[in-house]
């Protein structure tokens, strides 16, 4: 396996940042709008891509997309901007200790959703996974 090009590496390399996201991001809605905060982390992503994108000459002309693509990404768009709303609100009344880990119920929702939608095959560890994923949020939420 080539480590380089390893979803896994990319996986873990998501969590983390996840990590360090959910951290910076309550200390930094501290004090102000919530709104606001996720407006500015979006522009800072925006810059970041922009030079990513520039740095390894990956530009290429958005008009030569299949126009499906500009829908699910525009749909995917939406989705994280309104994600990103409640996070950082739910940051901003919670604690990140337990914000985070229901956050990831996305996890188990996108198990369901990649079989129900997309077709994907739900094998015994899967499921279990997911079930302990769903059993640790609830632990989390009630406890």
């Amino acid at each position: 396996m080539n480590l380089r090009e390893s979803w896994l590496l990319f996986a873990l390399g998501s969590a983390f940042f996840a990590a360090l996201t959910a951290l910076f991001g309550k200390l930094g809605v501290a004090g102000i709008n919530s709104n606001l905060a996720t407006f500015i982390r979006t522009i800072v992503i925006l810059l970041v891509t922009a030079g990513i994108l520039s740095l390894r000459n990956e530009w290429a002309r958005p008009t030569g997309l299949p126009a499906s693509s500009w829908v699910f990404l525009v749909l995917s768009g939406i989705a994280t901007g309104l994600s990103w709303l409640c996070y950082y609100r739910a940051l901003q009344l919670g604690p990140v200790s337990r914000v985070a880990p229901i956050d990831k119920l996305s996890v188990a929702i996108a198990i369901v959703l990649g079989v129900l939608l997309l077709g994907e095959q739900l094998s015994w560890s899967l499921a279990i996974g997911g079930g302990l994923i769903v059993l640790g949020a609830i632990i989390i939420a009630v406890f």
